[in-house]
């Protein structure tokens, strides 16, 4: 059989041999392959996409997207009882007329060829964003709430030139996976029982970057040690890196407050419709310290003066210690950025203030409570953390036999996305400011018939 030649695309230049091969031989690599090292075998594919043939033509193609688009089901606020990471809130109408203007949606990026109020809206972003979380400086988001945890955590690797990195409590596993995957190699990872004496034995060696833990951790827990957690690592010479639900810091002390010294988390809940998973920006807030800012690798917004005495603008600081201005020399990478969510979340802060973000503070917390309450009521079904405190997310377990997999899938029969699967026997559960006593009372009863 004749080996097939090299198909060169009429649009892309590097697939031409020639071109590619100069390519690799620039960059020192042999083939394209070596990229992909990194990529465990199990994940890669080794075959062709199974891909239907192509469509005819534009009329084809929208009314096959129309017939997947109408398998889709709406599921109202009050039957849908998911959280863990990503949650439904209400969202003012404000808040997408706003991000909806021209010149803060068409452009790439969130990046105007013409500033039209973009970067004023960044810096108020980051003004309310500041006073909520209790600190100076906040950044233009990341990504999302993993990528900002992972951030923040080579922030302080830089910082304290050290290796180990030490994390405390129920972490979301997929969080815990995206923190693996962009320290690997650079940084050593020690998952810690969220016990103060625990955390303490981690320290000893005396060589820990930062103590990471959460505010609220995966399963909604409040932990009360986390000061003792903060002061435990400075006393070992390590930062404190906390994860933190800004949408719980009308009710619950700022991390800055007990001494942490970078907070991070996602801005989803302020103001961000939840779209398929989606909907995330991350967040990384920290004291306007030197040794601190120096390591932010994202844009930071300022007041800067103009050649107009008296007269004040809005733009970069710092500018050269980013990736856009040093290139491959920068501390670290950094793309595209969720600006336009900052913007959507600062909308949202000044449209609270703290009497509102207090009140639905209070509100989630009163439902979370009352809907634990009401829920281990249910034959079968107890909770899996009676004594904490939790905020929004909570974890049943069940004692009647029946599986979670078992219930989620018999809930959802009864029209309620809920018990998401935390363990054979456990599920995780939600509320927020939309549920009312009569949903959470609906979703008991539902629980009542099924594990019993």
């Amino acid at each position: 059989m004749t080996a097939r030649a090299p198909r060169t695309h009429p649009y892309i230049p590097n697939s031409a041999p020639d071109v590619k091969k100069a390519m690799l031989a620039a960059i020192g690599a042999h083939s394209v392959e070596e990229f992909y090292a990194d990529i465990p075998a199990e994940l890669r594919l080794d075959r062709p996409l199974r891909l239907p043939e192509p469509l005819g033509s534009e009329a084809q193609l929208v009314a096959h997207m129309e017939e997947l688009l109408a398998r889709n089901t709406a599921v109202p606020p009050g039957r849908s009882f998911l959280g863990a990471g990503c949650y439904r809130h209400h969202v003012p109408a404000v808040v997408d007329e706003v991000v909806n203007r021209s010149e803060f949606l068409t452009a790439y990026a969130g990046e105007p060829y013409e500033d039209h109020g973009r970067f004023q809206a960044l810096w108020e972003y980051q003004s309310l964003m500041a006073e909520l979380l209790a600190v100076d400086v906040v950044n233009v988001p990341t990504y999302d709430g993993f990528q900002a945890a992972a951030t923040a955590l080579r922030m302080a690797g830089r910082a304290t030139g050290r290796r180990r990195l030490l994390l405390v409590g129920d972490l979301d596993p997929d969080k815990l996976s995206r923190i693996r995957d962009y320290v690997r190699g650079v940084h050593d990872l020690v998952l810690v029982p969220a016990e103060p004496g625990a955390v303490r034995a981690a320290l000893a060696a005396g060589d820990a970057a930062a103590v990471f833990a959460e505010l609220t951790d995966h399963c909604g827990r409040v932990d009360p040690e986390l000061p003792q957690y903060v002061e435990l690592a400075h006393q070992a010479g390590a930062l404190a890196v906390i994860g933190a639900n800004p949408l719980s810091l009308g009710v619950l002390a700022p991390p800055a407050s007990f001494g942490a010294d970078l907070t991070c988390g996602d801005l989803q809940p302020l103001g961000i419709h939840p779209s398929f998973g989606g909907g995330n920006a991350g967040f990384i807030a920290s004291a306007d310290d030197e040794r601190l800012v120096s390591e932010y690798p994202s844009r930071l917004f300022g007041l800067t003066p103009t050649d107009v005495p008296g007269e004040y603008g809005f733009g970069d600081v710092a500018y050269e210690r980013t990736s856009f201005a040093l290139r491959e020399e920068g501390k670290e990478w950094v793309g595209t950025a969720a600006a336009l969510h900052s913007i959507a979340a600062g909308v949202y802060l000044s449209l609270m203030g703290p009497h509102g973000m207090r009140e639905i503070g209070e509100t989630i917390l009163a439902n979370t409570a009352y809907a634990r309450r009401r829920l281990a009521q249910a034959p079968g079904v107890e909770l899996a953390d009676p004594e904490a405190v939790h905020f929004a997310d909570f974890t049943l377990r069940y004692t009647g036999g029946r599986t979670a997999a078992e219930v989620a899938a018999a809930l959802l029969a009864r029209g309620l996305h809920a018990g998401t699967p935390a363990g054979e026997h456990e599920g995780r559960y939600c509320v927020t400011e939309l549920h009312t006593q009569a949903d959470i009372d609906r979703l008991a009863t539902a629980l009542e018939e099924i594990v019993k």
